[in-house]
Protein backbone atom coordinates (compact mmCIF):
# COMPACT_ATOMS: atom_id res chain seq x y z
CA UNK A 1 0.00 0.00 0.00
CA UNK A 2 2.75 2.31 0.73
CA UNK A 3 4.56 1.67 -2.29
CA UNK A 4 1.51 2.31 -4.38
CA UNK A 5 0.53 5.88 -2.34
CA UNK A 6 4.40 6.82 -2.99
CA UNK A 7 3.58 6.23 -6.98
CA UNK A 8 -0.01 7.89 -6.66
CA UNK A 9 0.76 10.98 -4.46
CA UNK A 10 -3.06 12.40 -5.12
CA UNK A 11 -4.87 9.19 -4.81
CA UNK A 12 -6.17 10.28 -1.57
CA UNK A 13 -6.89 13.64 -2.14
CA UNK A 14 -8.87 12.22 -5.22
CA UNK A 15 -10.66 9.96 -3.18
CA UNK A 16 -12.03 12.42 -0.16
CA UNK A 17 -14.87 10.18 1.09
CA UNK A 18 -11.49 7.53 2.36
CA UNK A 19 -10.85 10.21 5.44
CA UNK A 20 -14.03 8.82 6.86
CA UNK A 21 -12.44 5.88 7.06
CA UNK A 22 -9.22 6.80 8.08
CA UNK A 23 -7.54 6.50 11.17
CA UNK A 24 -6.10 10.78 11.47
CA UNK A 25 -2.68 11.34 12.51
CA UNK A 26 -1.38 13.01 15.47
CA UNK A 27 -0.42 16.84 14.31
CA UNK A 28 2.53 16.74 15.89
CA UNK A 29 4.11 15.05 13.12
CA UNK A 30 3.91 18.26 10.85
CA UNK A 31 1.70 20.27 8.66
CA UNK A 32 1.67 17.61 5.99
CA UNK A 33 0.03 15.55 8.32
CA UNK A 34 -2.13 18.30 9.59
CA UNK A 35 -3.37 18.57 5.75
CA UNK A 36 -4.22 15.03 6.46
CA UNK A 37 -6.46 15.96 9.24
CA UNK A 38 -7.73 19.08 7.38
CA UNK A 39 -9.28 16.96 4.57
CA UNK A 40 -10.55 14.09 7.21
CA UNK A 41 -12.77 17.00 8.86
CA UNK A 42 -13.83 18.43 5.69
CA UNK A 43 -14.93 15.08 4.98
CA UNK A 44 -16.65 14.63 8.19
CA UNK A 45 -18.63 17.96 7.61
CA UNK A 46 -19.94 17.46 4.01
CA UNK A 47 -21.45 13.86 4.92
CA UNK A 48 -22.58 15.51 8.29
CA UNK A 49 -24.39 18.13 5.84
CA UNK A 50 -25.21 15.83 3.82
CA UNK A 51 -26.87 13.39 6.83
CA UNK A 52 -28.50 16.24 8.38
CA UNK A 53 -30.15 17.44 4.74
CA UNK A 54 -31.92 13.88 4.54
CA UNK A 55 -33.03 14.49 7.99
CA UNK A 56 -34.41 17.37 7.13
CA UNK A 57 -36.61 16.37 3.93
CA UNK A 58 -37.72 13.07 5.88
CA UNK A 59 -39.07 15.32 8.29
CA UNK A 60 -40.52 17.66 5.80
CA UNK A 61 -42.38 14.61 4.46
CA UNK A 62 -43.32 13.31 7.98
CA UNK A 63 -45.13 16.74 8.10
CA UNK A 64 -46.89 16.94 5.30
CA UNK A 65 -48.15 13.33 5.58
CA UNK A 66 -49.41 14.26 9.59
CA UNK A 67 -50.96 17.42 8.24
CA UNK A 68 -52.76 16.04 5.67
CA UNK A 69 -54.12 13.18 8.12
CA UNK A 70 -55.29 15.98 10.29
CA UNK A 71 -57.61 17.77 7.54
CA UNK A 72 -58.28 14.04 6.73
CA UNK A 73 -59.92 13.58 9.95
CA UNK A 74 -61.39 16.85 9.85
CA UNK A 75 -62.69 15.92 6.40
CA UNK A 76 -63.91 12.94 7.72
CA UNK A 77 -65.97 14.90 11.07
CA UNK A 78 -67.65 17.06 8.37
CA UNK A 79 -69.01 14.15 6.59
CA UNK A 80 -70.50 12.69 10.04
CA UNK A 81 -72.01 16.12 10.45
CA UNK A 82 -73.67 17.29 7.09
CA UNK A 83 -76.87 15.64 5.89
CA UNK A 84 -76.38 15.89 2.39
CA UNK A 85 -72.86 14.13 2.01
CA UNK A 86 -72.50 15.01 -1.90
CA UNK A 87 -72.55 18.76 -0.81
CA UNK A 88 -70.31 18.52 1.91
CA UNK A 89 -67.61 16.76 -1.12
CA UNK A 90 -68.02 19.52 -3.08
CA UNK A 91 -68.56 22.83 -1.20
CA UNK A 92 -66.36 21.75 1.97
CA UNK A 93 -64.10 18.95 1.38
CA UNK A 94 -61.84 21.72 -0.88
CA UNK A 95 -61.22 24.08 1.91
CA UNK A 96 -60.77 21.44 4.81
CA UNK A 97 -58.27 19.39 2.69
CA UNK A 98 -56.69 22.84 1.35
CA UNK A 99 -57.05 21.60 -2.31
CA UNK A 100 -58.52 23.47 -5.34
CA UNK A 101 -61.20 21.45 -5.92
CA UNK A 102 -62.83 17.86 -4.53
CA UNK A 103 -65.64 16.38 -7.34
CA UNK A 104 -67.33 12.81 -6.87
CA UNK A 105 -67.45 10.90 -9.94
CA UNK A 106 -70.43 8.33 -10.74
CA UNK A 107 -70.62 5.40 -13.07
CA UNK A 108 -74.19 6.64 -12.94
CA UNK A 109 -76.49 9.81 -13.44
CA UNK A 110 -76.68 11.34 -9.62
CA UNK A 111 -76.80 14.54 -8.36
CA UNK A 112 -74.27 15.98 -7.54
CA UNK A 113 -71.55 13.95 -9.06
CA UNK A 114 -69.68 13.85 -11.88
CA UNK A 115 -70.73 11.32 -14.41
CA UNK A 116 -68.76 8.59 -15.59
CA UNK A 117 -68.45 6.44 -18.52
CA UNK A 118 -68.62 2.69 -17.23
CA UNK A 119 -65.05 1.27 -17.12
CA UNK A 120 -63.61 4.30 -16.26
CA UNK A 121 -63.29 4.55 -12.22
CA UNK A 122 -61.28 0.71 -12.86
CA UNK A 123 -59.17 2.07 -15.74
CA UNK A 124 -58.12 4.49 -14.13
CA UNK A 125 -57.24 3.25 -11.03
CA UNK A 126 -56.38 -0.39 -12.37
CA UNK A 127 -56.98 -1.67 -8.83
CA UNK A 128 -55.82 0.62 -6.51
CA UNK A 129 -57.36 2.79 -3.86
CA UNK A 130 -55.33 5.99 -4.52
CA UNK A 131 -53.29 7.28 -7.48
CA UNK A 132 -51.38 10.53 -7.83
CA UNK A 133 -50.86 11.85 -11.20
CA UNK A 134 -49.08 14.91 -12.53
CA UNK A 135 -50.22 15.03 -15.63
CA UNK A 136 -54.08 15.55 -16.00
CA UNK A 137 -54.56 14.52 -19.26
CA UNK A 138 -58.95 13.78 -18.70
CA UNK A 139 -59.58 16.71 -16.49
CA UNK A 140 -62.81 18.04 -18.19
CA UNK A 141 -64.30 14.70 -17.13
CA UNK A 142 -63.19 14.47 -13.93
CA UNK A 143 -63.03 17.93 -12.46
CA UNK A 144 -65.51 20.14 -14.57
CA UNK A 145 -65.51 23.45 -14.49
CA UNK A 146 -62.65 23.39 -12.27
CA UNK A 147 -60.36 21.32 -15.26
CA UNK A 148 -58.20 24.86 -16.13
CA UNK A 149 -56.79 24.53 -12.79
CA UNK A 150 -55.60 21.02 -13.34
CA UNK A 151 -51.81 20.33 -12.76
CA UNK A 152 -51.96 17.67 -10.07
CA UNK A 153 -54.93 15.30 -8.80
CA UNK A 154 -55.19 12.36 -6.93
CA UNK A 155 -57.93 9.96 -7.59
CA UNK A 156 -59.22 8.05 -4.54
CA UNK A 157 -61.43 4.88 -4.78
CA UNK A 158 -64.94 4.88 -3.47
CA UNK A 159 -66.05 1.42 -2.60
CA UNK A 160 -69.73 0.22 -2.05
CA UNK A 161 -72.44 -1.52 -3.42
CA UNK A 162 -73.39 1.15 -5.90
CA UNK A 163 -72.42 2.01 -9.26
CA UNK A 164 -68.48 2.93 -9.55
CA UNK A 165 -66.89 6.00 -8.12
CA UNK A 166 -64.22 8.04 -7.07
CA UNK A 167 -63.06 10.97 -5.44
CA UNK A 168 -61.22 13.31 -7.57
CA UNK A 169 -58.55 16.24 -5.70
CA UNK A 170 -57.19 18.85 -7.95
CA UNK A 171 -54.22 21.21 -6.91
CA UNK A 172 -52.30 23.58 -8.91
CA UNK A 173 -49.39 23.30 -6.53
CA UNK A 174 -47.38 20.47 -7.06
CA UNK A 175 -46.42 20.07 -3.17
CA UNK A 176 -49.95 19.99 -2.35
CA UNK A 177 -50.99 16.36 -3.62
CA UNK A 178 -48.01 13.59 -3.50
CA UNK A 179 -47.85 10.33 -2.91
CA UNK A 180 -45.46 10.36 0.55
CA UNK A 181 -47.62 12.57 1.70
CA UNK A 182 -50.68 10.49 3.19
CA UNK A 183 -51.88 7.79 0.29
CA UNK A 184 -53.54 6.13 3.77
CA UNK A 185 -55.51 8.68 4.88
CA UNK A 186 -57.14 9.78 1.16
CA UNK A 187 -57.89 6.00 0.75
CA UNK A 188 -59.21 6.20 4.62
CA UNK A 189 -61.26 9.06 3.68
CA UNK A 190 -62.62 7.65 0.04
CA UNK A 191 -63.87 4.21 2.46
CA UNK A 192 -65.59 6.63 5.17
CA UNK A 193 -67.30 8.39 1.71
CA UNK A 194 -68.36 4.93 0.34
CA UNK A 195 -69.94 4.68 3.91
CA UNK A 196 -71.52 7.73 4.04
CA UNK A 197 -73.45 7.16 0.54
CA UNK A 198 -74.36 3.47 1.75
CA UNK A 199 -76.14 5.02 4.58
Amino acid sequence: MTAFLRAHPSWLADNPALYRILTPPVRVHGEVFADHMAAMVLAERAHAAAMTERADDVLAAGRAAAGLAGRVQEAVLALLRSADPFDCIGQEMPGILAVDAVHLGMEAIEAGTQELPPGTVARLLGGRQVLFRDMVSDARLLHAEAAGLARHDALVLVPGEGPPALLALLAREPGTLEPNQGAGALGFLGRAIGAALGR
